[in-house]
């Protein structure tokens, strides 16, 4: 079995510090010394060798970056998902009906279609597993029924509502 020389030998560690002292990239020393550029990354980072800002001067410029930008855009929030999807199937407070979810038109993969509902029947891989198949309005994966058990609001929203 032959012997593996390390990596990181006391030539190779001289000259890691040589090439940053002298500012060249990772990649160009990694290509000079004939190591990857990953293990330069973090040879350096061992080494606590950093090139850059300090923290403080990241978190001024931060600061001032933020002064002069543009206001950034609201994230979507999931309140806003459900007050689309209460405007489609009516008002979220009103009693949800329960009824049983017609079972007629469950259809395999290759019969699924675009107004088609892609609720799961059963378990993946199943010999009878299919798809709901009912219509599903305005470009929504599932049908009314499946949608409600999607798209349930969590308890905490419920009561952030009233």
């Amino acid at each position: 079995m032959p012997v593996l020389s390390p990596t990181w030998t006391n030539e190779r560690i001289e000259l890691l510090k040589q090439h940053f002292e002298a500012g060249l990239s990772c990649r160009e020393i990694a290509a000079d010394i004939g190591v990857s550029r990953n293990a330069v990354i973090g040879k350096l980072s061992r080494l606590n060798l950093t090139r850059g800002r300090s923290v403080d001067e990241r978190r001024l410029q931060d600061r001032n970056q933020d002064r002069n930008s543009a206001p950034r855009a609201p994230k979507a929030v999931p309140r806003l998902q459900f007050e689309m999807l209460a405007t489609i199937y009516g008002d979220a407070d009103a009693p949800v009906a329960t009824g049983p979810i017609d079972e007629a038109n469950r259809c395999s993969l290759m019969e699924l279609g675009e107004n088609h509902c892609r609720w799961p029947i059963s378990t993946p891989g199943a010999e009878d597993f299919c798809f709901c198949g009912n219509a599903a309005h305005d470009g929504q994966p599932y049908c009314a029924g499946h949608s409600r058990l999607a798209y349930k609001p969590n308890s905490r929203a419920r009561i952030m509502r009233g």
